[in-house]
This record gives C-alpha cells, sequence and structure tokens, in this order.
C-alpha cells in the first residue's frame, strides 16, 4: 500500500520552524504566532555528501506482490553494488535482476548467503520468515536489513533474533516506513530539542482496508492478526522517542472482513481490527490502532502531546525557544525517496551509511522489538476480552 502525503516541500513550507523571542515585548507576540500554528519559512535543503567512496556489495532476497526487493532503491545507490538477488519463484527471481541491473541470482536466500562477496543482504520475504531469514544471514556474517516486521506474533523469535544480532556484532536494521515519514521525522527532531518534554500522549494509526486478502507466500496475509503488524502506528511513539511502551489493554472489533473470521485464517483470529491503549517508560499514555475493515479511510500517521509542546500532522504548537533543522536527511543523485510517505529511500541509505560509518542504525533490533513485541501483546490482550498485560523489554546494553 501506498500512502499519500503532500510532497516534501510542501510539508515543509508548512511546518513551524521559528523561534520565540528570547526577551522583550516581542516574545509575546512570538509566543501567539507559534501557540496559533503560524506556518514559517524552513531553512534550505541541505546537498548529499558521500561519506565514503567504498562500494557495499550487497543481496537482494524478495520480489513478491509488493516488489519490495527493488523498490528501496539499493541498485541506484552510489555506495552500492548488487552483487546477487533471490527468490523462490523463477519469474520474480528474473524480474528482480532486471529491476536491480544484477548479472547473478540465487535460488534461495540460503544459496545467496554463502556467497563471499556479499557484505550485507536485504530481506524483503515473507513476514513470517523475516526472523529466521535475519538470522540466517548474520550467521554467515552478513549484515541485514529486514521489511517489516522484525518477528511475526512469537517471543520466541525476537529473542532468538535479539542473540544473533549480538552474537554477530554485525548490523540489523528494521526497514520502519513510519520512521522516515516527513512529520515523524520532524517529530523526532522536535523530541531531541527538547520542544515536546516528556509525551503525556501520543496516538498512531495505520490503516489498510482489506475485505479481501492481498495475495501472499502461503496466504500469511489472509486474516492476520492487525497488531501483529504494528511497526507503521507504533513508531509514532517509539520512532520518535526511542522511549518504551510498558504495558497494554487493547480491544478489538469483529468486524465483516470475510477473511478475519476465526474458521477461516490459520491464526485463528476474530479481529479485523485492533486498537491498543499502552502505558509508557515516560508515564505517559498511547493509542495505537491496526485495521483492516475500515472503509473510506486509510495511511499510516499519529499526534505526538507533550509537556511542552504538541504536533499534528505538519504543525508544531508549542514554547520552545528553537528549533532544529527539521528536513530529513538529503539523498544521493538518482536515489527516489520512494513510497510510503517518501521514505524508502531514506531508510536504504540509513543502513548503507551506518555500515560505512560503523554505526548503530536508526532503527536497530532493540528499536525493531521496541517496536514489534508490544503488537504481540495487545493480540493476545485482545483475545482475553482487554486484560491488561505487561510487555517485555529488551534492553539494550549500557556503553
Amino acid at each position: 500500500m501506498r500512502t499519500h502525503y503532500s510532497d516534501r516541500r510542501r510539508f515543509l513550507k508548512t511546518l513551524a520552524m521559528g523561534s520565540l523571542a528570547a526577551t522583550g515585548a516581542a516574545a509575546a507576540p512570538a509566543a501567539k504566532r507559534l501557540l496559533s500554528g503560524e506556518t514559517l519559512e524552513p531553512k534550505d535543503e541541505k546537498t548529499w555528501k558521500p561519506v565514503s567512496d567504498r562500494k557495499l556489495r550487497m543481496g537482494i532476497v524478495g520480489y513478491g506482490v509488493c516488489s519490495f526487493g527493488a523498490a528501496f532503491g539499493f541498485q541506484d545507490h552510489p555506495n552500492v553494488e548488487v552483487v546477487a538477488v533471490s527468490d523462490l519463484i523463477p519469474a520474480r527471481r528474473d524480474g528482480l535482476m532486471k529491476a536491480c541491473r544484477c548479472a547473478k541470482s540465487c535460488e534461495s536466500l540460503e544459496v545467496l548467503v554463502q556467497d563471499p562477496a556479499i557484505e550485507a543482504v536485504f530481506v524483503a520475504t515473507d513476514a513470517p520468515s523475516h526472523a529466521r531469514h535475519c538470522i540466517e544471514v548474520l550467521n554467515h556474517g552478513k549484515h541485514v536489513m529486514t521489511a517489516v516486521p522484525a518477528v511475526l506474533g512469537s517471543l520466541e523469535d525476537a529473542e532468538k533474533l535479539l542473540e544473533a544480532v549480538k552474537k554477530s556484532g554485525l548490523k540489523y536494521m528494521m526497514a520502519e516506513t513510519s520512521c522516515f515519514h516527513a512529520e515523524l521525522h520532524a517529530m523526532r527532531q522536535i523530541y531531541r530539542a527538547g520542544g515536546f518534554g516528556r509525551i503525556v500522549y501520543s496516538e498512531g494509526e495505520y490503516i489498510h482496508y482489506c475485505p479481501t486478502p492481498i495475495d501472499s507466500y502461503k496466504g500469511w496475509r489472509i486474516g492476520l492478526p492487525p497488531q501483529w503488524y504494528p511497526t507503521h502506528s507504533n513508531a509514532y511513539y517509539v520512532g520518535v522517542t526511542r522511549k518504551r511502551f510498558t504495558s497494554v489493554s487493547c480491544a478489538g472489533f469483529r468486524g465483516a472482513v470475510a477473511h478475519c473470521q476465526p474458521d477461516a485464517n490459520q491464526y485463528r483470529n476474530p479481529f479485523s481490527d485492533e486498537a491498543a491503549l499502552f502505558t509508557t517508560s515516560e508515564g505517559g499514555m498511547s493509542r495505537m490502532a491496526v485495521c483492516w475493515g475500515i472503509c473510506g479511510a486509510g495511511g499510516e500517521r499519529g499526534r505526538v502531546y507533550g509537556e511542552k509542546g504538541s504536533m499534528e500532522t505538519d504543525r508544531y504548537r508549542g514554547l520552545v525557544k528553537g528549533l532544529p533543522d527539521l528536513a530529513r536527511p538529503p539523498l544521493p543523485p538518482g536515489v527516489d525517496a520512494g513510497g510510503h510517505g517518501g521514505s524508502h529511500g531514506h531508510l536504504s541509505n540509513e543502513f548503507i551509511t551506518a555500515i560505512l560509518e560503523n554505526r548503530g542504525p536508526l532503527i536497530d533490533v532493540y528499536e525493531a522489538l521496541a517496536m514489534v513485541v508490544p503488537g504481540i501483546l495487545a493480540h493476545q490482550s485482545a483475545l482475553k476480552d482487554g486484560e491488561t498485560l505487561k510487555i517485555p523489554q529488551f534492553e539494550r546494553p549500557t556503553p
């Protein structure tokens, strides 16, 4: 699904980026303007500068319904050489070779990871296989980026994935698209600058009307529990703050969607829509919804409301002396921002740059599990009529 948003410049032109006058008679009028959401002119966008002239040798796996293997633009990045591609279905494998301008293909991920020339792999396979495939890549000494979610409905897989990342010492990143929506990136920059203070309440929703199931490998999308696919919404708290959900009570809606009936899917899932109310490590509250059965709406979006300021879509309202540059990082020439709110190119560039700079990527395994695992507990809560459940924490090691 492609989410439709205003283009990048239009968004930036509507985002408040001024500063309050620190003293004197100008302070009150400036505060009034900012609190009313008046739009201010942004800074100029920056030009991309390479951090290295090295080309990262990559493998890409998966070219299914969403064609994600080629959709993130790795083949266009000046710091990437696509060495080999793979898909289990020969016609799709050929299509991925053509899209990535790659001369070599492998019949499976398990074969591709044995190639010693490959340094990193993008896993765009079926969601139930993400954890297993990423562990396989890491065990063969290669960095890995995966499509969402990091794990599908399994706390055991979450533990195994974390252990594999820690043991390997390699880079792992989950390609959560909401994290590079222009407005969420701006929220993250404002939060880091103290423009929100603690988040009292936040909201997020991923609404994808799905009256008939989308084609998928072995039918994994049919009747999928909504909160097992929670990262597009949960990013509107975790991706903004890098804080955590601590407990959840979730309500499920038993709708008319035919494949979201317990006898119609492999998960025995009865819910077409689920809305979770989380408590947070800041002491706040967060409402995150994932819905397949709502007609006439769609998208990935969210809002944050803090002690010092709030933001809804493209307007910041708050009491700050100044805001940082809110523009997303520049992309290399030839790399398109792509789908899902113009996030694809930013995600691939973040992964590549993290490897070249030898730093942790924005959405590492700890942030990935902090977005995914709460959804697993949320679905369990919905099955228990909203019982409040504690959320397991996968703690980042202290530096």
